[in-house]
């Protein structure tokens, strides 16, 4: 209950903010975003080389075969 208190107090926080100050918060956190997205896609790319490496993964070109993968 404490964090979605303190949650609701950041959001009423952001919303008496003056418009130009809303602007620049809505793109720090798309760039922090972006950022976060960028770290979790070389994360998955460098455990796909691993598991490739090590034989894990399983390739095929047959979409029920691939459908069957997911």
């Amino acid at each position: 209950a404490t964090k979605q208190l303190k949650y609701n107090e950041i959001v009423e926080k952001i919303y008496k903010l003056p418009l130009e100050l809303k602007k620049e918060l809505l793109n720090l956190l798309e760039n922090n975003i972006a950022d976060e997205r960028r770290t979790e896609i070389a994360k998955n790319l460098e455990l796909s080389k691993v598991e490739e490496k090590d034989g894990k993964l399983e390739y095929s070109s047959n979409i029920n075969k691939l459908k069957k993968l997911i």
